[in-house]
């Protein structure tokens, strides 16, 4: 590996990966770090017990809450990323999320461009990652180009039948994009996809999509089992000239003209909180969001749920207005199956007959509520550890919005809803750590994912979003990197 390459970019999930791609083709010498390893083709991929229940893919790493108590965080450390075991929604977000947007408990801020601006990024990204779907059937959905690269993953029967119900009950279920090919995924296995780790058999994911295509590229390595410890500057304090790693027990480092730093909104923001840059702002680190959400199992006795992956529909009917005139709720879409074993792991005084009657005879959903930007929800460095001070924001609509599709629900046949709030330790697409912004008094990054105080150090992951919207992030995180991209790539022609 060559000490010097002309750039560092630190993660290899959607943000890293995504950027990579869309640096490979200029030839510039790129280094990928990467803290985990590749997941193995013989890892236990589509077992729900070792995956639910035994943690098989989580690291032994450990967080404090905001009382110091420890915690163990749902977050994966592979080659790849959280998008290994990701739902693979993706989805843009709304047009309006790039505008001031009134909630019941605060304001959503307007980002610094317009939904505009990003979309040329999208439709790059959705052909990167090969997104199936359609672009008509949610009334939501913002303006495209054409249509999206794929068509839409299929409704099993059981799906289908409750697709209609719920048209009947008066909403307008839409096809969710998803980054899948289900005849590839389905001969690997007959289980969903949603939560289960991809070894490389069908869903775009990080490293079968954005890595993959940088690694075509013969002036791209990625290096593994590498963890980033510092980033240093020169006398000036003004650029990065050094990354320094750990790996396999001893030290190393790199000395490249741009590094570009996409280990995920926590990490990342712990990073440059403990290399001391990027913060005359005093903004890293703030305005962690990580949405409201909640899993809900609707239960009909009558209705056979005979399905493999379920996950291919949602509901946006709430998601700009209450329905009523009232402000924005959020989104549903369903959850991956929950299958016998799954339920058990939740609920471990359950008897397996038991979970597998209301397994048979249930739908999964989720549902998704924006977490408002508060500065004072933030993550920190207390010694070597880390601390994550999660203030929720806008609780009062994600329990309308939990209620409203209770009552749907059982508007649609289904007598018994329940549902669960997931608490800090689930990571509900977490973001907005190190911000862009157009004032570098408030925010981290200038619109380009550029740091305002280091002119060749970029973020781009989840941490730069200015706002949580109520849908997946992932594909907004793939087209802010690509977009960080064209400005590396124009930096290095300069």
């Amino acid at each position: 590996m060559h000490s010097s390459p002309e750039i560092v970019v630190i993660g290899s999930g959607m943000g890293g990966a995504t950027l990579a791609a869309g640096l490979a083709p200029t030839g510039a010498r790129i280094v990928i770090l990467e803290r985990g390893r590749q997941i193995p083709d013989d890892a236990p991929a589509r077992d729900p017990n070792r995956i639910f229940r035994n943690s098989a893919f989580l690291s032994d790493e450990t967080w404090l809450d905001e009382a110091g108590r420890r915690f163990s965080p749902g977050n994966y450390y592979h080659v790849g990323g959280n998008t290994k075991l990701y739902g693979a929604v993706l989805i843009r977000y709304r047009a309006q999320d790039f505008a001031e947007m009134q909630h019941a408990e605060g304001v959503s801020p307007a980002w610094p461009f317009s939904y505009d601006e990003l979309a040329p990024w999208y439709d790059k990204a959705e052909a990167l990652y090969r997104v199936h779907g359609d672009v008509v059937s949610d009334p939501t959905e913002p303006e495209h180009a054409g249509p999206l690269p794929f068509p839409p993953v299929p409704d099993e029967p059981a799906i289908a039948t409750v697709r209609a119900r719920l048209q009947k009950a008066g909403v307008h279920p839409f096809t969710l994009p998803l980054g899948i090919d289900i005849d590839r995924w389905l001969k690997g296995g007959m289980t969903g996809w949603d939560g289960y780790p991809d070894t490389r058999s069908g869903k775009m994911d990080a490293e079968t999509c954005g890595l993959a295509e940088a690694l075509a590229h013969d002036n791209v390595e990625l290096v593994t089992n590498a963890r980033v410890t510092h980033l240093k500057t020169g006398p000036d304090g003004k650029r990065v000239t050094e990354v320094v790693y750990e790996k396999d027990g001893e030290t190393h480092s790199l000395t490249p003209r741009v590094v570009a730093l996409c280990a995920g909104a926590v990490q990342s923001a712990v990073l440059l909180l403990a290399s001391g840059l990027a913060n005359t702002s005093d903004q890293v680190g703030r305005c962690f969001m990580n949405h409201n959400a909640s899993a809900l199992i609707a239960f009909d006795p009558r209705f056979r749920n005979d399905s493999v992956y379920q996950k291919t529909f949602g509901i946006n009917d709430w998601y700009l207005s209450d329905g009523e005139g009232g402000p924005p709720l959020g989104n549903i879409q369903l959850l991956g199956r929950v299958v016998p074993d799954i339920l058990r792991a939740n609920v471990k005084f359950l008897p397996k007959p038991v979970a597998g009657y209301i397994s048979g005879h249930a739908i999964d959903l989720y549902a998704i509520s924006e977490d408002i930007p508060d500065p004072e929800s933030r993550i920190v460095l207390n010694g070597s550890d880390i601390q994550l001070i999660w203030r929720r924001s806008n609780m009062v609509a994600h329990n309308r919005l939990v209620a409203r599709i209770k009552a749907t629900m059982r508007a649609a046949g289904f007598p018994v809803v329940l549902s669960r709030l997931f608490d800090g330790r689930v990571p509900s697409h977490q973001c907005g750590t190190v911000r862009i912004g157009s004032d570098p008094s408030s925010s981290a990054l200038d619109p380009e994912c550029r740091t305002w105080d280091h002119p060749n150090l970029f973020v781009a992951d989840a941490a730069c979003l200015p706002t949580s919207a109520a849908v997946n992030p992932a594909l907004t995180v793939a087209a802010m990197a690509l977009r960080a991209a064209d400005t590396i790539r124009k930096d290095l022609t300069a």
